[in-house]
């Protein structure tokens, strides 16, 4: 039986998480909390002798940045890596960029909450051209930029990927980390440790923390574990 392990980090603390803003696919940087995150993160692998040896990461800055600090912390920054837009966060559509909670007082707080909890309730589309419409980002250059996204279509793109390239990684037995986001990472966590459409809208990944899976011949072989001190 080949064994191997998947981690799982979320990007440390944001400049639009601080602020408490929709961030989705507008591209952020992190804050001096979501750098420390990102230093603990790797200081936390070394010291577990949980040692990455491939990585991927979407094209977010937030979540390569904190790839690239917890691998240098790690000691494994030489490690092969691939970014790919399918491991992006969920696009929040006409919300990037407003504050959740004047967002709240203005369209209501169920409204607000279907369209941050719900399962397949995307929020309204963003209007093309507008302030935070990443279409004509470079990085997006040929790819269908959505107008929007509910987490059933952030998981209808990250799983195809996770299947494609990161599975054949793990049936070599190699210690896999992936940066991402808090929605795209929800996507991994339901389908490896089977969490119903309705129970996965609550789960929160926290930034900064790795978590772990270990696999056996490309398949989870136990529950997910949070890496901790001490």
């Amino acid at each position: 039986m080949t064994e191997a392990t998947l981690i799982l980090v979320r990007h440390g603390q944001s400049q639009w998480n601080l602020e408490n803003r929709f961030t989705g696919w507008w591209d952020v940087d992190l804050t001096e909390k979501g750098e420390a995150e990102a230093v603990a993160a790797g200081k936390l692998m070394l010291e577990k002798g949980v040692l990455p040896t491939v990585a991927f990461t979407s094209l977010q800055t937030r979540a390569i940045r904190t790839l690239h600090i917890a691998l240098d912390n790690a000691g494994r920054s030489w490690i092969p890596e691939t970014k790919n837009w399918l491991l992006n966060e969920r696009h929040y559509g006409g919300l990037t960029g407003l504050n959740k909670a004047e967002t709240a007082e203005k369209h209501g707080e169920d409204q607000v909450h279907i369209w941050r909890r719900s399962f397949d309730t995307p929020p309204p589309p963003i209007e093309k051209g507008s302030q935070y419409d990443p279409g004509n980002d470079p990085r997006y250059a040929g790819i269908d930029v959505p107008l929007t996204e509910s987490l059933k279509d952030t998981i209808a793109r990250v799983l195809p990927f996770y299947e494609a390239e990161i599975v054949p990684q793990l049936k070599k037995g190699e210690t896999v980390i992936v940066s991402a986001h808090g929605n795209s990472l929800r996507a991994l966590v339901k389908h490896l440790s089977g969490i119903s459409d309705d129970d996965i809208t609550g789960l929160e990944i926290p930034t900064g923390q790795p978590i772990v899976y270990p696999f056996k011949d490309g398949a989870p072989s136990g529950e997910r574990a949070y890496l901790s001190e001490g």
